[in-house]
């Protein structure tokens, strides 16, 4: 196929298709509802809080370093795969073609989130600044040209130094992007304007060190596959991905937990299945995740109804998906070799996700403590979490 405009095509449907065969997993019933409770209530928050606050609040500050953060991440999605090292190279000269699709993608498949960002942030810059319609728009406008340098910037960087030191290429921009936002936010649109012309300048200089330069395949390539892994990753987190490759980590600073099992026989299975939860990637920071956003959520959202119908839908998730990762492994494992009765993995799987339950409703108490009936919290999710465990198949 010599024409990498239908190579992309073909890739890019396929992309689509990957993407919408896990999302209609992800985005299910009971997820939209705690979406949907989520967005009211934080909805609700922000615009009583935008009634009384105060005029000297740095919104300006603020909203720049978020935007200027995010307009900084725009890793390229180029759809590379592993054998385009050896069957694109006669193609070479004519990959530029390739590239200019996948940037266009990118680029509209990032800039929607700065754009939600700021759109979410106009009704405070409109209570604490005497910004007109007209100039918010016109940051608006600017937000979106300095994501398409952006993204031009940092393919242009690691097309020229195969990725080495990219966060610091993000730094620098974020320190132009942000600063560019912040001057229009000021009102100091020609300051603005200025820092723009620098933020092109400085992709421009990137852009000529590409001239010459062979494709960096193995540095896209390996972008790509950690790409799909992180979105396999978290697909993973609500149905099964047959080709996802976990990872295993040694995480020697939690060795000292495993003291909290005592050394005997009848202990073997539970200290196997605690060692699994801590160094499995999937498990370890399944948990870490969905406890940290229920503990966001509880710290700030002070409507009880709320927050107990979110930690409760988040336990209930944390729990099965706990139980049924630590229950499926079907590989051969040493306990295998020694007599154990039939149910000790299962009752050892229990007594773990049991604990780390307990330590969630712990820790997301311990976050919403300044909040009203923040105790009733706890026992929700202790609560919900021992139901499902015992309502569960096993």
């Amino acid at each position: 196929m010599n024409n990498l405009r239908d190579v992309w095509s073909s890739r890019f449907m396929h992309y689509i298709g990957e993407v919408q065969k896990y999302m209609q997993f992800i985005f299910t019933g009971h997820i939209a509802i705690v979406l949907v409770f989520l967005i009211g209530a934080g909805g609700y928050q922000y615009s009583e809080w935008l009634k009384v606050v105060s005029t000297d609040f740095p919104a300006q500050t603020i909203v720049a370093v978020v935007i200027g953060i995010i307009l900084a991440l725009s890793r390229p999605t180029t759809l590379l795969r592993e054998p385009d090292q050896v069957y694109l190279l006669p193609l070479e000269s004519k990959m530029p073609q390739y590239f200019k699709k996948a940037l266009a993608w990118t680029f509209w498949s990032q800039v929607w989130l700065v754009g939600i960002v700021y759109i979410i942030s106009i009704p405070l810059l409109k209570a604490v600044t005497t910004l007109t319609i007209s100039e918010i728009w016109a940051i608006f406008f600017l937000i979106v040209v300095l994501k398409y340098l952006s993204v031009q910037g940092e393919f242009s960087y690691r097309y020229s130094s195969r990725g080495h030191l990219i966060w610091g290429d993000r730094f620098i921009r974020a320190i132009i992007f942000g600063l560019a936002v912040y001057m229009g936010l000021q009102a100091q649109l020609m300051l603005a304007f200025a820092l723009t012309v620098i933020a092109c300048a400085y992709v421009f200089v990137f852009r000529k060190k590409c001239a010459g330069e062979p494709v960096p395949y193995e540095h896209f390539v390996n972008l790509e596959q950690n790409r799909m892994m992180s979105f396999y990753r978290f697909a993973n987190y609500f149905t099964d991905v047959p080709h996802l490759r976990g990872s295993i980590r040694r995480r020697g600073w939690l060795d000292w937990l495993y003291k909290s099992v005592p050394y005997a026989k009848g202990n073997a299975q539970k200290y196997l299945v605690f060692r699994t939860f801590v160094r499995t990637d999937d498990h370890f920071y399944l948990w870490v995740r969905l406890t940290a956003i229920s503990a966001v959520i509880v710290a700030f959202v002070d409507i009880p109804v709320v927050t107990w119908i979110i930690a409760a839908a988040l336990s209930f998730a944390t729990t099965i998906q706990l139980k049924q990762a630590l229950l499926s492994g079907g590989d051969f494992r040493m306990d295998m070799l020694y007599p154990q009765p039939e149910d000790a993995r299962k009752k050892a799987v229990q007594q773990i996700v049991r604990l780390s339950m307990i330590v969630q409703a712990i820790i997301v108490g311990l976050c919403g403590i300044m909040q009203p009936m923040f105790f009733v919290t706890i026992f929700v999710i202790i609560i919900v979490s021992e139901l499902t465990t015992k309502m569960t198949k096993s």
